[in-house]
């Protein structure tokens, strides 16, 4: 099955941004500097949040799943129907899962992650027609700044 690649929408660069600077968020906390953003249908913020897994001595810690969880609390349902996930790296295989049975319907990263990613560089998860739900993708959207920033993050880190 070929992968539902849809293009960048005008709203994808300002919701990115937001991506960002919950990602510098996460950096300022010794984090690994992932943001994301979850968006309804009308474009309203549902929920936003950076990865929390080393403060927080939790390996679910990631900005996606931290993400959804607070949107699906807030809706008071764990379907998140015609929404839209913004993440700057693209989510791992245990995320690509969760927004599977979450129900969403589109996401859109900034950096590929070539070792682990879940959506389209190592697994299609969400377009492999294997489960029972499919979303698009939209990859790419300002790339270049959510790369540097994992790549920042990590040199000072070495």
């Amino acid at each position: 099955m070929q992968i539902q690649v849809e293009q960048a929408r005008p709203l994808d660069e300002i919701m990115m941004q937001r991506a960002l600077v919950q990602a510098k968020l996460a950096a300022a906390m010794e984090e690994v500097p992932v943001g994301a953003v979850l968006i309804d249908h009308q474009g309203q913020v549902l929920a936003e949040a950076g990865n929390n897994c080393i403060l927080d001595s939790d390996p679910s810690g990631h900005a996606e799943m931290r993400a959804l969880r607070a949107a699906a609390r807030a809706l008071h349902n764990y379907r998140l129907l015609g929404t839209t996930l913004y993440v700057t790296l693209e989510p791992c295989p245990m995320c690509a899962a969760l927004l599977v049975h979450a129900r969403v319907a589109r996401v859109v990263f900034g950096a590929t992650d070539f070792k682990g990613g879940g959506l389209v560089s190592k697994y299609q998860i969400g377009n492999d027609g294997l489960l029972n739900h499919g979303f698009s993708v939209t990859p790419g959207v300002l790339g270049e700044q959510c790369s540097q920033i994992l790549k920042d993050f990590f040199r000072r880190r070495r």
